[in-house]
């Protein structure tokens, strides 16, 4: 699982700093969530090959989380793209960006399909036999929606030496990988833990951006991974998080806490501070595996 930062920054765009956008790798997919001014830029700059994206997650219609996707889907037209594109996102999504293209005449020549979300309970959007991907409900000022990535459990790992040590012909390795025992031609069964190792434990991993201090989301963002989640000021200009709906570092590390993630990377700063190590320090006071989201930053997982 690769997490790659292309916008982590609040508000407008700057010559040094981008709105949100972010790539995850994950069991083969590429996967865009949100999509700020610059997104397609920075997917250049990075070298990334956008081609393989399929599947764009909007977690909202503010300008910073969006603003970027006409422009991209045009590109993808412009560049002879003729699978489809999915866009999951706020109802209205479809709206605004068709109206857009409608207006340009410049339809796309591929399929383009829009998954408009209205629920404010968590809904599965995607699952195919690796991986899920699911709503996480926010607390902001319009409609938002986090979203949870989790691998599905893999097969088990064959003991190479079990197996030559009792002879198991290779037309049973599959069955035993999928977690069946196995019984010899002496009527001997033999336990599948016998012959396979545990697979890896399946990787997750929560975005959470923009949302005040929202702890119902606890429950579902248990022990992931990694949780990105908005810090876009500090404890003190906690009366600004309030009335924005945005979050301190210091309430991103409390959910951190709460839910035992492995790893908290915050983002979202706004671009008054000086430096963005200062949300780092607030919210190791509380959690102490901290890592500050920057733009064109990687993330192995």
């Amino acid at each position: 699982m690769k997490l790659q930062i292309l916008g982590c920054y609040a508000a407008t765009p700057r010559t040094l700093t981008n709105p949100t956008s972010q790539v995850l790798e994950i069991k083969n997919h590429m996967f865009l969530i949100d999509c700020g001014e610059g997104t397609q830029v920075q997917l250049r700059k990075h070298k990334i090959k956008f081609s393989r994206i399929n599947h764009i997650f909007i977690s909202h219609l503010h300008g910073d989380h969006f603003f970027g996707l006409p422009g991209l889907i045009s590109t993808f037209r412009l560049l002879g793209r003729d699978r489809e594109l999915h866009v999951y996102g706020p109802k209205g999504i479809k709206e605004a960006i068709t109206l857009l293209l409608k207006l340009g005449d410049s339809w796309t020549n591929y399929p383009l399909l829009f998954h408009e979300l209205t629920s404010k309970e968590p809904e599965l959007l995607f699952e195919d036999d690796k991986i899920t991907v699911e709503t996480i409900p926010l607390n902001h000022r319009v409609y938002t929606n986090g979203f949870l990535f989790k691998e599905k459990l893999g097969e088990r790992k064959l003991n190479v030496n079990a197996v030559a040590q009792y002879k198991i012909d290779k037309c049973y390795f599959q069955n035993i990988k999928n977690g069946k025992d196995i019984t010899l031609n002496d009527g001997t069964r033999l336990s599948n833990t016998l012959l396979t190792f545990d697979p890896p434990k399946p990787k997750s991993y929560a975005f959470c951006s923009d949302t005040s201090f929202f702890p119902e989301i606890i429950g579902q963002i248990q022990e992931v991974d990694v949780l990105y989640h908005e810090s876009t000021f500090l404890d003190s200009e906690g009366h600004l998080s309030e009335r924005t709906k945005h979050a301190t570092a210091k309430e991103a590390a409390t959910i951190a806490l709460k839910a035992n993630v492995g790893m908290l990377i915050l983002g979202h700063y706004s671009t008054r501070y000086k430096t963005i190590d200062l949300f780092k320090e607030e919210a190791m006071e509380i959690f102490p595996n901290v890592a500050l989201a920057d733009d064109g930053k990687v993330f192995e997982m």
